[in-house]
C-alpha cells in the first residue's frame, strides 16, 4: 500500500538523519532541537509501522522461520560485522551477542514484540498493559541494555499501538474520507508538529537541564537518567502518548498515492542495517566536533537524505541480501508432516 510504503521511507530517512546529525548537538543548540523534535516521535512512527503489520495468530512454523531469517540471523550476522570493523579498527576482539551494537537492538527488540505479541493481545487491554510494563520498567536498573531489554520494554507501547491501529482499521477509514475532510486534519497535524519545531528551541536550554534525550532513547532506567522521584514514571507517560499523537499527526502528512520514493519503502532494513556503516566515520572522529559553521547542520542532513535513497536502490539490495535477507534453507529442515514435528508411524499389526 502506498501510504504505508511512502511512510516506511520517510520515517527510516528521519532515523538517518537524526544519527547523522547527533555528532552536532553538543555544541550546537539548532541541532540538538532538531534531534529532539525528530527523536520526539520517529522512532514510535517506526515501531508503530512494524506492529501494524504484525501478526497477533498463534505462531506457526513459517512465523517463527520467518523471525529468524528475517531478524535473528541478520543481528547475528551484523554483529559480528561490527566486531570485526572494531577491531580491525585498534579494537579489542570481542564477540558479544547480548550487547547490540549500535542500531542493531531494533532488531532483538522486533523480535520479542512479534513472539510476544500473540500472547499479549489475548489480554482484555492490550495496550493499557504495554504501557504499564513500560512504565515500570523504568523503575529498576536491572533491566539494561543487555539483549535491548530497557528499549524492548520501553517501546513495547508503540507496537501494540500500531496493532490496535489495524484493528481501527484507520487506513480504510483514512483512504474513504473526502479530500476537503483529509486536508483538514492535515491542517491539525502541521499546525501540532510546528508547535512542537517551535516549541524545542524555545525551550532549548531547559530541555538539556532535563536530559530529555536520554528520556527519549528509552534505554535506561529513570535513576541512571538521575531521577529518583516516585513520580518519574509520568515523564515516560507523557512521553509516549506524546510520541503516539504526533506519530498519527506524522501520518496524516504521508501522501496516499505513489510517488518516487514508494519503492523504497520495501528497503527500509537494507537502509537501517547498512546506514551506520556510512555515518561510523563522523561518528568515530572529530569532523564534526566542536563549534561548526551555520551550514553544515543543512549539509548534513541532506547527505542523510541522499543515503536513505542510494541504500534503497536495486543494486544496493541485490549486493546486500544475502546479509540483509539470508534465506537460510540449509538451516531447516523439511516442513513436518504434522504440526508437531513427529513422525506419523504406521499403526502395529497387533493394533490393526
Amino acid at each position: 500500500m502506498p501510504l504505508w510504503d511512502n511512510a516506511r521511507w520517510i520515517a527510516i530517512a528521519l532515523v538517518v538523519i537524526g544519527h547523522g546529525i547527533l555528532p552536532l548537538i553538543a555544541e550546537s543548540d539548532s541541532a540538538y532541537s532538531v534531534y529532539l523534535f525528530i527523536y520526539s516521535f520517529h522512532v514510535a512512527v517506526f515501531v508503530i509501522v512494524s506492529g501494524y503489520f504484525a501478526k497477533s495468530g498463534p505462531p506457526n512454523a513459517k512465523a517463527l522461520k520467518q523471525i529468524l531469517t528475517d531478524i535473528v540471523i541478520p543481528y547475528v550476522i551484523f554483529e559480528t560485522i561490527w566486531t570485526v570493523v572494531k577491531w580491525a579498527l585498534g579494537g579489542d576482539f570481542t564477540l558479544d551477542y547480548a550487547t547490540p551494537s549500535w542500531t542493531l537492538w531494533f532488531l532483538i527488540a522486533l523480535a520479542v514484540w512479534r513472539i510476544v505479541l500473540p500472547y499479549l493481545v489475548l489480554l482484555r487491554y492490550p495496550l493499557a498493559i504495554s504501557i504499564l510494563i513500560s512504565i515500570g520498567a523504568g523503575y529498576t536498573e536491572t533491566i539494561d541494555s543487555t539483549l535491548a531489554l530497557s528499549r524492548t520494554f520501553g517501546m513495547l507501547p508503540f507496537f501494540v499501538f500500531g496493532w490496535t491501529l489495524r484493528q481501527w482499521q484507520v487506513t480504510d477509514r483514512w483512504l474513504d474520507l473526502r479530500p476537503a475532510i483529509v486536508w483538514r486534519w492535515r491542517a491539525g497535524a502541521i499546525a501540532l508538529l510546528g508547535l512542537v519545531l517551535w516549541f524545542m528551541p524555545a525551550t532549548i536550554e531547559t530541555l538539556r537541564d532535563l536530559k530529555l534525550r536520554r528520556f527519549l532513547l528509552y534505554d535506561e532506567s529513570y535513576v541512571a537518567i538521575g531521577y529518583e522521584e516516585p513520580w518519574s514514571g509520568g515523564i515516560r507517560l507523557v512521553l509516549l502518548l506524546s510520541a503516539m499523537v504526533l506519530a498519527l499527526a506524522f501520518l496524516l502528512l504521508m501522501p496516499r498515492g505513489k510517488h518516487w520514493f514508494t519503492a523504497f519503502g520495501g528497503a527500509t532494513m537494507y537502509i537501517y542495517l547498512l546506514h551506520p556503516f556510512v555515518l561510523y566515520p563522523f561518528r568515530e572522529t572529530p569532523v564534526l566536533a566542536g563549534d561548526q559553521p551555520f551550514w553544515v547542520l543543512p549539509a548534513m542532513m541532506l547527505f542523510c537524505i541522499g543515503i536513505s535513497i542510494v541504500l534503497a536502490l536495486k543494486p544496493v539490495r541485490r549486493v546486500f541480501r544475502p546479509l540483509v535477507q539470508p534465506r537460510a534453507r540449509w538451516l531447516f529442515r523439511p516442513e513436518p508432516s504434522t504440526a508437531t514435528g513427529t513422525i506419523v508411524l504406521p499403526p502395529h499389526p497387533d493394533e490393526r
